[in-house]
């Protein structure tokens, strides 16, 4: 049985099957409007009730998450929003829960809340997105979310790699370099790790994830890869260069964040192993996206030879920005 067979009802999702879902657990009659938005891993629609409330339903794709992993994302959620901070929390069912449906295949309701992407900052938004991270891991170092990931090379990372090469995705002529270069990462970015403070952290801080609402404030959307991680991993997705170049933007994004808590400026130094981890994450996330037969229609070049020498490249380069990293920090 493949991956689709597996999950035939949620590849199988169609308009009357989820207005009949959202029915059921909001208990508020729905109109036919049933707007799909483009969403790589889960099913999300636009919905609307015969009042003209608008909602977004997002069912989640199976096997991604455990309901537990879920719950942790929504109890941020739901701890962030009665903290009046600029998100945009699961609204409640029937049975005064935010997450519906069973057998892995979970759903939730989300009030539509529009805005803009903004990707080129001033000083001032820079400013304000370091208070909003700031008062987002005041909270979310509050307490642990113990089913989420803990993103930090001896955990995360080890599963990757052994993950992508045990599913045999590497062409056998570069898998003994693929496996050689993402352990010396690894064992590069591992003691760099000893004695950094994992908390709740949104996980995919990056401008897509960021949008503006004129006349109110920035907003922090999308808490899907939520993880017990470092803090600086809310910040470097941002940031428009690397080293010297921006450190006028972590200059102001420290200064905005500091009116709420402490700066991690000892984490600096994390960036780039940070961004090498993406690399390596990014390549299992396409791992398991190729079980959908239209990933490879949109994506050719993913698994290629020319695919994974590049991978292989990318991730010496990351080695090289690391040693060079911790010279400058001596």
């Amino acid at each position: 049985m493949d991956y689709k067979e597996e999950n035939a009802d949620f590849y199988s999702l169609d308009p009357d099957t989820i207005l009949r879902t959202v029915e059921a657990a909001c208990g508020k009659s729905m109109s036919a409007v049933c707007r799909p938005y483009a969403s790589y891993i889960n099913r999300v629609y636009e919905l609307q009730t015969n009042s003209g409330e608008s909602i977004v339903a997002k069912f989640y794709r199976p096997g991604r998450w455990t309901r537990e992993a879920l719950q942790d994302e929504h109890d941020l959620l739901q701890e962030l929003s009665e903290g009046e901070l600029p998100i945009i929390a699961p609204q409640p069912l029937s049975d005064g829960s935010t997450l519906g449906g069973e057998d892995e295949m979970y759903f939730a309701l989300f009030p539509k809340m529009g805005g803009r992407t903004c990707d080129e900052l001033s000083d001032d938004n820079w400013l304000e997105i370091g208070r909003l991270v700031g008062r987002v891991h005041q909270i979310g170092a509050s307490r642990s979310a113990n089913s989420r990931v803990s993103w930090s090379p001896d955990t995360v990372t080890k599963e990757h790699v052994k993950y992508i090469l045990q599913g045999k995705f590497v062409p056998d002529s570069l898998k003994e370099d693929y496996e050689r270069v993402a352990w010396e990462f690894i064992e590069l970015a591992e003691p760099m790790f000893e004695d950094v403070s994992l908390q709740r952290i949104h996980g995919d801080f990056h401008f897509a994830n960021l949008i503006y609402r004129p006349g109110e404030s920035f907003f922090m959307i999308d808490f899907d890869d939520m993880a017990m991680g470092p803090a600086i991993q809310d910040l470097w997705m941002l940031l428009p260069g690397r080293g010297s170049e921006v450190r006028r933007e972590i200059n102001l994004f420290a200064e905005g964040y500091e009116t709420f808590r402490s700066f991690p400026y000892s984490q600096i130094k994390l960036i780039e192993v940070l961004r090498g981890m993406r690399y390596i994450h990014f390549c299992v996330w396409c791992a398991h996206q190729v079980q959908d037969s239209s990933f490879l229609e949109s994506n050719p070049n993913w698994g290629t030879q020319e695919y994974w020498r590049q991978e292989i490249q990318d991730l010496q380069t990351q080695i090289r920005s690391v040693h060079s990293e911790l010279s400058d920090l001596l």
